[in-house]
């Protein structure tokens, strides 16, 4: 009988040593590579919009940080990445917009993508699946890009635009 017990013990001991942290890093691991090849691609700007932002050098910075997102490969790297956005953004909010582009839909655009940068960080910090809120945040700075083309693109005379009676 203390053989049988002694053989018992010798099995269920081998049998519960597995490695459980290598499981752990693999499936965080292939989490995270789905997140970034399943990001939705930027929207393109039109030449005209293009010339503009690019004096804009708290936007280029921005955009730079932006593309960025696309070549990230480890969760710690995007966390670093997403520090830098926010500085960026915070500098493009405080800075002085082109002409043209400092009116309410380009300011509310950009606040909007602000707010789904933080909520990104947010869910890295607490350790969260972020890619809904990376997929959010891509598409808010789809939409500032595309409104920048609506505003570029606008032939409207600014007497029509400003006339309410039109």
């Amino acid at each position: 009988m203390p053989k049988i017990l002694a053989y018992l013990v010798v099995l269920v001991l081998i049998a519960s040593c597995k490695d459980p942290v290598s499981e752990t890093a693999e499936a965080q691991g292939s989490g995270w590579e789905i997140v970034v090849d399943s990001l939705p691609a930027k929207s393109p700007v039109n030449s005209k919009a293009q010339l503009l932002l690019s004096d804009w050098k708290e936007y280029v910075a921005v955009e730079r940080s932006f593309d960025k997102l696309y070549t990230t490969e480890f969760r710690e790297d995007f966390v670093l990445i997403m520090e830098e956005l926010i500085e960026n953004q915070k500098k493009m909010e405080d800075s002085v917009y082109p002409a043209s582009l400092d009116i309410p839909q380009i300011k509310s655009r950009q606040k909007v993508f602000k707010t789904f940068i933080l909520k990104t960080k947010g869910d890295l910090e607490y350790r969260q699946n972020p890619k809904e809120s990376i997929i959010q945040m891509i598409v808010a700075f789809n939409n500032l890009r595309d409104q920048v083309n609506v505003v570029v693109n606008n032939t409207l005379l600014e007497e029509l635009r400003a006339n309410e009676e039109n």
